[in-house]
């Protein structure tokens, strides 16, 4: 059994397209559970409908990953938002679902490949190395296959 343990959506670009420059400082909004939109994503995210058939229509990260970066740098008050990722879930091996259809509860996903970290999370952690920490493990990107509602709580992941 996996848990969702945090929902977030942001209604912009901190870091894309910031390149060179500062930060924004769209804030991150927390959720008790989101409205997924087949082929265009989260409502109110920044990615929703943001170009056609995007493979980031909504992002998954570990909050095993979330544990070890706070472990790893002292960090233990780091918040989950900073990662920028829309779901935190606990039990769920993402990596493996790369290339696969999966679902959880009436939301169905496709798993298209590992949101991998940039070097705006040395900035946004405070930490240098976070990003390098981060490689192979940095979350995963999905597509959305199905209008639903996705909620935080013990969940049932389900491939194929």
């Amino acid at each position: 059994m996996q848990k969702i343990r945090h929902l977030f959506t942001s209604p912009g670009h901190n870091y894309v397209g910031h390149h060179g420059k500062a930060p924004s400082e769209h804030a991150i909004e927390k959720h008790e559970s989101l409205e997924l939109i087949a082929g265009k994503g989260i409502t109110g995210d920044r990615y929703f409908a943001w170009k056609d058939d995007y493979k980031g229509q909504i992002t998954f990260f570990d909050q095993a990953v979330v544990q070890a970066v706070r472990d790893q740098f002292s960090l233990p008050d780091l918040p989950c938002s900073t990662f920028r990722r829309n779901v935190i879930i606990e039990g769920a091996d993402l990596n493996a679902l790369i290339g696969k259809t999966f679902s959880i509860g009436d939301a169905e996903f496709v798993g298209v490949e590992e949101c991998r970290p940039c070097y705006w999370m040395d900035q946004a952690t405070g930490e240098q190395s976070v990003e390098e920490f981060l490689k192979g493990r940095g979350g995963l990107r999905c597509r959305i296959l199905t209008d639903a509602v996705l909620a935080k709580g013990e969940c049932e992941l389900r491939v194929g």
